[in-house]
């Protein structure tokens, strides 16, 4: 082999061995280019301070401390929690992660937890928190309660109502809502209506507050002059973030009302303080659609045809179905399903007058400690005339790991919202239906 074949051949081997090398290095997983992504979009909206989550997920030193248990319920599926079955109906909101997410995160842990370089993460996977909300931008309006709640160490749950008075002025588009707390692990669930109140009624008289487990409740009456009429309901359970509306639409925030908080705290073992309120996202666009809510079921819209009779004996498993005619043409925009400790599957899908099945959502796991807004990825046509049912199995057995009570006990309706009580309930928020609706993607 002459010189100059030799040296060709050698500088390709070089060569070969510096393109392996290089590709080696492309398929090495490391945290900012590979794990961060998955970390920042499924995770660190709840594991950050403020939030529900025991503890923060933001810096690589949090990750990898905790890399074995997270490389743990990632497998399994326990985190990030997503209780819809994906195969029955797809959200735009889903934070469960991809097969190819939880071997990336698999791939990193075994190997050793390399960091890389932080200039390496995916720009689009960037995200910036804002300290006391999870929507992209700092609230246009904070309407709060005016001091802190003392939450007793007591292990008792308890219902307190608080009255928020607001006055701003003039009416705005609201673009997005969110509940917000300055310590959420102490709340189990949380419920506000937006109720405006012309200026004949003072808004700041009445208490600032009722406690409706232990205070006497004819006392709630100081605040029926604000109920006469309601601009909107939301509210918020583990799991849930903010509720946004896109293109044009939303809703008119009245520039002059009050906003009833219902905050359902949780046994506690520990005296903690508890600063909750709404915020609001405002929009200088006009909205030319304007977003509604209904509440299905229990305390809401065909409660009392509930079948069969809304009771659960104790040492059973019971069956509930709901139907309700849509009356009119309606595209939805979010679902909201509910059910309390003994919830097992919850399901719910709408026949059209054609015999046209409609899957709305299929929860075949119910968690209670788990649930959310759920986001349809484009707006779903319900025709007036659908019958939506709503399907909901409870189990009141002592194999049922999440009973409260033990041994089990009758259960009824939760008039009162008491978690040891039960609930078959879902939130409908839409639009009435427009030609080719259907076809809009939510942004």
């Amino acid at each position: 082999m002459s010189l100059k074949s030799l040296l060709l051949k050698s500088i390709a081997i070089v060569v070969g061995v510096f393109t392996f090398l290089d590709s080696v290095k492309a398929q090495k997983v490391t945290y900012y280019k590979d794990v961060a992504p998955i970390i920042q979009n499924k995770c660190q909206s709840c594991h950050r301070p403020g939030e529900a989550a025991p503890f923060s997920l933001l810096t690589y030193e949090d990750v990898a401390k905790r890399a074995s248990f997270i490389k743990k319920v990632t497998q399994s599926g326990y985190m990030p929690p997503w209780k819809p079955d994906n195969h029955y109906r797809l959200f735009k909101n889903d934070r469960s992660l991809t097969n190819e997410e939880k071997q990336t995160i698999l791939k990193w842990v075994d190997a050793k937890m390399p960091m890389g370089d932080a200039g390496e993460t995916p720009k689009v996977a960037v995200k910036t928190y804002i300290e006391g909300t999870q929507y992209s931008r700092k609230p246009d309006l904070v309407l709060k309660t005016t001091s802190a709640f003392k939450v007793l160490g007591d292990n008792k749950e308890r219902f307190i109502v608080f009255k928020i008075p607001f006055d701003i002025g003039t009416e705005k588009n609201v673009e997005a809502v969110e509940f917000f707390s300055s310590n959420k692990k102490v709340i189990h669930h949380a419920n506000f209506a937006i109720h405006p109140v012309t200026n004949d009624i003072d808004i700041n008289q009445g208490a600032e507050f009722l406690n409706l487990t232990e205070d006497d409740r004819t006392k709630y009456s100081q605040y029926f002059p604000f109920k006469k009429t309601m601009t909107y309901y939301g509210g918020w359970i583990p799991g849930t973030s903010y509720e946004s509306y896109p293109n044009n639409f939303g809703w008119v925030m009245p520039k002059r009302g009050v906003i009833l908080l219902t905050i359902h705290y949780a046994p506690i073992s520990k005296e903690e303080q508890n600063i909750s309120g709404v915020n609001f996202f405002f929009k200088k666009a006009p909205i030319e659609r304007k977003v509604e809510v209904i509440s299905l079921g229990s305390a809401g819209v065909g409660e009392k045809s509930i079948e069969p009779y809304f009771f659960i004996p104790a040492d059973s498993v019971r069956k509930f179905e709901l139907k309700i005619t849509t009356p009119q043409d309606q595209s939805l925009l979010y679902i909201w399903p509910h059910m309390h400790y003994l919830g097992k599957v919850f399901k719910s899908y709408a026949v059209t007058p054609q015999k046209d099945t409609i899957q709305l959502v299929s929860i075949p796991s119910w968690d209670f400690r788990w649930q959310e807004i759920y986001q349809f990825k484009k707006l779903v046509k319900i025709p007036k005339g659908s019958i939506l049912t709503i399907e909901g199995t409870y189990d009141n057995t002592k194999e049922n790991p999440h009973n409260p009570s033990n041994p089990p006990r009758n259960v009824y309706s939760a008039n009162d919202m008491k978690s040891t009580d039960e609930m078959l309930t879902m939130l409908l928020v839409f639009l009435p239906y427009k030609e080719n609706d259907e076809q809009i993607f939510l942004k």
